[in-house]
């Protein structure tokens, strides 16, 4: 219980700016991370963000702190913002009914057509919120390194 009382937003930030490499490597790791993170795959965002840092050769530690991006207190409002956003792009505005006497054929259709928005729009939404942090990050490093 101690270590939870340990923890505090000055020791995280002072873990991620004693961070080595280029701030481009650090932007990488923390942009696959915040991309990985906007997916609705629970439990396996991380594994995600650490499988696209090692491969694109990001920091894999900020890929890991990037996916935080989505938690307990951000899945819903970020999930249905990124449904949103997909019912949007496949200009289909229709609500999700379901009645008493649907069939399963139906159902099947109206699970891929939910699942194919909340892709869609987690995808975009991933590449916009990663492009930001990894700029936020990018130039944060690299006005650290000129001090």
């Amino acid at each position: 219980m101690r270590f939870i009382k340990d923890i505090n937003i000055k020791k995280i930030l002072s873990l991620f700016r004693q961070q080595e490499g280029s701030p481009f490597f650090n932007a990488k790791g923390v942009a696959l991370g915040v991309f990985s993170g906007c997916f609705p795959f629970f439990g396996f965002q991380t594994l995600l963000g650490l499988f696209l840092a090692k491969l694109a050769r990001g920091n894999i530690l900020l890929a890991a702190v990037g996916t935080w991006i989505s938690n307990p207190f951000t899945y819903i409002p970020l999930y249905y913002f990124n449904y949103k956003v997909g019912s949007i792009l496949l200009n289909n505005h229709s609500s999700f009914i379901m009645e008493k006497n649907i069939e399963i054929n139906d159902l099947w259709r109206q699970g891929r057509m939910f699942s194919l928005k909340l892709i869609i729009g987690s995808s975009l939404v991933g590449l916009l919120l990663a492009s930001i942090s990894g700029l936020i990050v990018f130039f944060m490093y690299k006005f650290r390194t000129k001090k």
